[in-house]
């Protein structure tokens, strides 16, 4: 006979996380400020498009951005120089942000002056997508090396994202990587994903990126 009692929180754990998030966008939402979740493994290309991004939108919005990471501020330091607002954030070894962190990082940020947040969460495929942010949108990065068969070795991650930007196809030529396939698996697990291909590096895509972003923007802040 057992003599001891087991627990299950993960389901309370994850319901408060929910109320708590979904508090967090209410409050976004009056504050006219959109944020985005932004995730993908460890050199994916993240910072780059992150860059990227900026460069296209900052004559148009006013972009903060908070840089998770288990620790240093290298990532924090590169984005001070496009002119953003930033704060690094270190998660303490968690290797995800919820909702309560977020929130933090939102308030160290300060959100007076920013229409755009962006949160660039720590990299895994994994952790960050368990955890509701308070996002109005979560976008992911899949880079060409990685693979084309990461949405079925990490199908929740693909499920919660409302926008897979596929990164580095300058070097499609020299991987083993189909797009075709890539698209076929994700459709299986989120038939609305929007799906853009992208160079972070050569540019290519990323008007179409920030034109997708901006129309976002747009119809929340309006």
């Amino acid at each position: 006979m057992e003599g001891f009692r087991v627990l299950e929180i993960k389901k309370s754990v994850f319901e408060s996380n929910d109320r708590e998030a979904e508090l967090l966008r209410q409050e976004l939402k009056k504050d006219r400020t959109f944020l985005l979740n932004l995730m993908s493994s460890p050199g994916a290309g993240k910072t780059t498009t992150l860059k990227a991004t900026i460069a296209a939108l900052k004559e148009e919005f006013r972009i903060g951005v908070m840089e998770a990471d288990i620790d240093s501020d290298v990532d924090a330091a590169t984005i001070e120089k496009t002119g953003a607002k930033v704060i690094q954030l270190h998660t303490g070894g968690m290797c995800h942000l919820d909702a309560g962190m977020t929130r933090q990082g939102l308030e160290g940020l300060g959100v007076d002056d920013v229409d755009l947040a962006i949160l660039e969460n720590v990299g895994n495929l994994v952790c960050p997508a368990e955890f509701d942010t308070g996002s109005v949108k979560n976008a992911m990065i899949l880079s060409v090396p990685e693979g084309d068969d990461k949405p079925l070795k990490y199908p929740l991650m693909f499920s919660i994202c409302d926008v897979l930007l596929i990164n580095k196809i300058d070097v499609l030529p020299y991987f083993d990587f189909s797009l075709e396939n890539c698209e076929k698996y994700v459709r299986r697990l989120n038939p609305n994903m929007k799906i853009i291909p992208i160079s972070a590096r050569t540019g290519e895509g990323i008007a179409e990126w920030a034109a997708w972003l901006r129309g976002e923007i747009k119809s929340w802040i309006e």
